[in-house]
C-alpha cells in the first residue's frame, strides 16, 4: 500500500477534498494508495480534528517547541518517516521547509500554490493579482524544490479575476478550484508511479 501523509496547519478544507476522492475514486484499489497520516505544526488546526474524525491517525508536531527550523524538521521528518510515505502532500502547511527536509523527500513531495506559477510565489497572491490588473488568476500544483513555489508543475487551473473582484472573493474561487485539482493531481500521480512499477 502507498502510504500519503498529509502535513497542515490549519482547517484542512484541501485535506478534507483529498480524502474524499481517495473513498469516492477507491484509491485504494485503483493505486493502491491511502491517507497514512495527517500532521499539523499547530494543535489547534481544525484540519486535525477532521482527520480524526475520518479515522485517519492525525499527529502535532509543535514548530514553537523547537529551537530551530532545522530541529522541528528533524522531528517531523520522523514522525512523517514512521508512516513510510510514498508521497508527502503539502495542503495549507504554512511553514517554509529546510533544504534537508525538501531532499529527504525528493520527487514525493507536493504542495499547492494559489496561483498560476511562475507568477506571484509567496504570500498575498490574490491582491499581487489584482494590483498587477491579471485578467485571469489560478491555482498550481507543483514538485517542492529549495526554491520556495518553484518546483515542476504538475498540474494547473485558471480562474478569471472579476472586474469587481477584492482578494477575498477572487480567493474563495481559486479555493473552490484547489479542491478540484489537488486531487486529481495527486491521482495522476498515483497512476503515474503505479505504470512505473508494474
Amino acid at each position: 500500500m502507498k502510504n500519503i501523509v498529509i502535513l497542515i496547519s490549519g482547517g484542512g478544507s484541501n485535506m478534507a477534498a483529498i480524502v474524499l476522492a481517495a473513498e469516492r475514486d477507491r484509491w485504494a484499489e485503483r493505486f493502491g494508495a491511502r491517507i497514512a497520516a495527517v500532521v499539523s505544526n499547530k494543535a489547534d488546526a481544525g484540519g486535525v480534528a477532521l482527520a480524526r474524525s475520518q479515522g485517519i491517525a492525525a499527529e502535532v508536531v509543535p514548530h514553537k517547541e523547537f529551537p530551530t527550523r532545522e530541529a522541528f524538521d528533524e522531528a517531523l521528518a520522523k514522525v512523517v518517516d514512521a508512516h513510510s510515505p510514498a508521497l508527502v502532500v503539502l495542503a495549507g502547511f504554512m511553514r517554509i521547509l529546510t533544504p534537508g527536509f525538501v531532499g529527504r523527500y525528493a520527487g514525493r513531495l507536493v504542495n499547492i500554490h494559489p496561483s498560476l506559477l511562475p507568477a506571484f510565489p509567496g504570500l498575498h497572491t490574490h491582491q499581487r493579482a489584482i494590483d498587477a490588473g491579471c485578467k485571469v488568476a489560478g491555482v498550481t500544483v507543483h514538485q517542492v524544490t529549495t526554491e520556495l513555489d518553484h518546483g515542476p508543475i504538475l498540474a494547473q487551473a485558471v480562474v478569471p479575476v472579476l472586474p469587481d473582484d477584492t482578494a477575498a472573493t477572487l480567493a474563495g474561487r481559486v479555493l473552490a478550484q484547489e479542491h478540484q485539482l489537488y486531487p486529481r493531481a495527486i491521482a495522476e500521480w498515483l497512476a503515474d508511479t503505479s505504470s512505473h512499477i508494474r
